[in-house]
């Protein structure tokens, strides 16, 4: 009697187990969830709003990723092949999303770039970081340029004193020497060129190309609208009979974000200065739309790292714009601007790029609203 009253409470508890997997699965109208993997932490955001109980949303980056840098493990890829759609930013920031497109597109997962119809900030928009670099690169070579021209023009000089100075079958002999040196100067250019070729190709980008323009769209609240209202038709492709929901779901998310919006531009408009300081490029959404202009020590991606002129120049600006405080990011060493900071002699503060969620963040049940005002807190500082 006690062996079948064992297995009877046991029978129970694989029941009971059965029952809540299955509903976990379930969305409340009884319909099967959505499976949905995502990148940055925005999107992952935006899919849980938007869906809601019809949507089981993961991210593909661990807390704290880089986003510019993180590949997922051959396990994530596996996931991520039995999921229902991949959603994605589409705009150069996920170095592996060509890869895991073309393995997913294979296993039917409908793969949403989130980012279609957004302009996006062209490099020529960019600051200093990188047109210095371009310039430095151009002047290094027009240096090398003049050097090489002055050196062929004394040695055309020493070639007519020589002719001058000597018989006409040591002229003839200069005139072969000179022949020779004509062709090896040639040839040093080329090397000369093949070597810097390779290192501007080195120092190029980190290996995810940002030559479209800025990627980091999400931290535009109004240019955040177009990636949810995307999330929010692939989604209704995917269900359609939950369409009312999205819809509903999207408009209060949209209505959030247009007030995020004015709350960024109040915080700028009544500010001491429009200038921050900080360690990544990743900020220059806001000033095309706030009016802020930030001094990067960082690239549009944080391995886009200064050149010790740019440095010196970096720093220089900083202490005529009498800046206090060095930005970093939450997810970022920034051993750089660690330097920027003890030279000036500022303070830290962090802004969140919002590309993954920390484990703090995740802890704490923050979302993209809670973070972007703890980022309009930082500003609030940084700016007055």
């Amino acid at each position: 009697m006690k062996t079948k009253s064992i297995f009877i409470a046991m029978m129970l508890v694989v029941f009971t187990f059965l029952v809540g997997c299955n509903s976990d699965n379930q969305a409340s109208d009884g319909s099967e969830k959505l499976t949905v993997y995502t990148t940055i932490f925005p999107l992952e955001d935006f899919t849980k709003k938007i869906g809601g109980d019809h949507v089981d949303v993961k991210s593909v980056f661990p807390a704290g990723a880089d986003a510019h840098t993180f590949e997922p493990s051959t396990k994530t890829m596996s996931e991520m092949a039995s999921a229902d759609a991949f959603i994605y930013t589409g705009v150069g920031v996920e170095g592996f999303a060509d890869k895991a497109k073309g393995v997913l597109e294979n296993e039917d997962v409908t793969i949403v770039a989130a980012g279609d119809g957004i302009e996006l900030r062209g490099e020529e928009d960019s600051h200093d970081e990188e047109h210095d670099h371009e310039h430095e690169e151009e002047a290094h070579e027009e240096e090398h340029d003049h050097e090489h021209e002055e050196e062929a023009h004394e040695e055309e000089h020493d070639h007519e004193h020589e002719e001058e100075a000597h018989e006409e079958e040591h002229g003839d002999e200069h005139a072969d020497e000179a022949h020779e040196e004509e062709h090896g100067d040639e040839h040093a250019n080329e090397a000369h060129e093949e070597e810097h070729g390779d290192e501007h190709e080195e120092d190029g980008h980190d290996g995810h190309d940002h030559s479209d323009g800025d990627p980091h769209v999400w931290l535009d609240p109004t240019l955040s609208i177009t990636l949810a209202e995307n999330v929010k038709n692939a989604l209704v492709e995917l269900k359609p009979e939950a369409k009312e929901d999205f819809e509903a779901n999207f408009e209060t998310l949209k209505a959030d974000l247009e007030k995020l919006d004015t709350e960024f531009k109040e915080t700028v408009d009544s500010a001491k200065t429009n200038k921050i300081l900080v360690s990544h490029a990743a900020y220059g959404y806001w000033e095309n739309r706030y009016g802020l202009e930030q001094i990067s020590v960082n690239g549009l991606s944080p391995t886009q790292e200064p050149s010790q002129k740019q440095l010196t120049e970096i720093i220089n600006t900083a202490k005529e714009n009498e800046i206090q405080y060095v930005i970093f990011d939450q997810n970022i060493s920034g051993k750089i601007a660690e330097v920027v900071k003890n030279e000036i002699k500022a303070e830290a503060l962090v802004l969140h790029n919002l590309e993954a969620a920390t484990e703090e963040d995740v802890k704490n049940e923050e979302d993209y609203f809670s973070l972007m005002r703890q980022n309009l807190e930082t500003l609030k500082k940084a700016l007055n």
